[in-house]
């Protein structure tokens, strides 16, 4: 019995060092090739240990720093301001339809369940922001679309009806009110899966470039991910034409094109990678204990 279950531990212990590695690996062979210099990728292909190293690929996309940060600026404020208003307006929503004493919270969870399902499509949202509460070139445009997500308010609903209504009752007996109840008593128990939203929340902000695409036209207003998304573009454009690169004088031989998408790769996704394992903790418990009931 004993050696059956050292040897399960060890298949699963195997199992995760296998599944880490998968993860871990392709990253860094990213930071890897976007150190490498042109040439040796040319000659050599994607390697963990570049033979030549370079900096070529970052020094192009650093090459007007003043840019790079505006856009880093504007996505880390849409990201926060996003982020915390949209959990506050989630927990909010889920807290009031998991209220078994709240007499449409049958009808209000069918809604939100609909809209899951349903949604009025890309044209409508343009017009919606655009002719109507005029948000063009507005960091609001890139807030508001995103705001509120379905799933995520049945997650945090799953999460919400597990805390037992005779606390509410008790507390309502000692003479707090709703909004008394709700930030000192319902968020401080609902901290694992405030966390686990929180940090999806974050992550869909910060990934977010196609409402940038659609709404700002202001090169100072353009977050980071589009930015990237431009560079790229460029990219692939100065590679695929040429007789534009002949008459610029550029060699694509030594052009740093497969390592630049690498690098901007690694400046899109880094810093999230940072913040992950701070909640990593909370992740698997917010989200599974909270997915149960939703």
């Amino acid at each position: 019995m004993s050696k059956k279950f050292e040897f399960s531990k060890l298949f699963i212990n195997l199992l995760f060092t296998v599944l880490s590695l998968v993860v871990v690996l392709p990253f860094l062979l990213v930071i890897a090739v976007s150190l490498t210099d042109e040439k040796s990728l040319t000659e050599n292909g994607y390697q963990f240990l570049p033979k030549s190293f370079s900096l070529d690929a970052y020094r192009y996309l650093l090459d007007a720093p003043d840019i790079l940060l505006r856009a880093y600026g504007v996505t880390l404020m849409v990201t926060v301001i996003g982020a915390l208003a949209g959990l506050l307006l989630t927990a909010m929503t889920a807290y009031v339809i998991s209220r078994q004493d709240y007499r449409y919270n049958r009808v209000t969870t069918f809604y939100v369940f609909f809209t899951m399902l349903f949604s009025g499509g890309l044209v409508p949202s343009y017009i919606l922001i655009t002719q109507y509460l005029h948000l063009k070139d507005s960091l609001l445009a890139l807030i508001l679309p995103i705001l509120l997500s379905p799933f995520n308010i049945m997650v945090m609903k799953g999460f919400m009806s597990k805390i037992p209504l005779e606390i509410i009752e008790s507390a309502k007996i000692d003479g707090a009110r709703e909004f008394r109840i709700f930030f000192k008593i319902i968020l401080p128990l609902s901290t694992p899966a405030l966390a686990t939203l929180g940090l999806l929340i974050s992550f869909t902000y910060w990934n977010e470039w196609f409402n940038a695409m659609l709404y700002i036209d202001d090169p100072n207003k353009v977050p980071l991910q589009l930015l990237l998304v431009r560079t790229l573009n460029s990219i692939e454009f100065l590679t695929t034409n040429s007789e534009f690169t002949q008459q610029l004088g550029i060699d694509l031989a030594s052009f740093p094109n497969n390592s630049a998408r690498m690098a901007i790769a690694v400046l899109a996704g880094g810093p999230m990678l940072v913040i992950f394992p701070f909640f990593q903790r909370f992740f698997v418990k917010g989200l599974t204990v909270g997915s149960l009931k939703g």
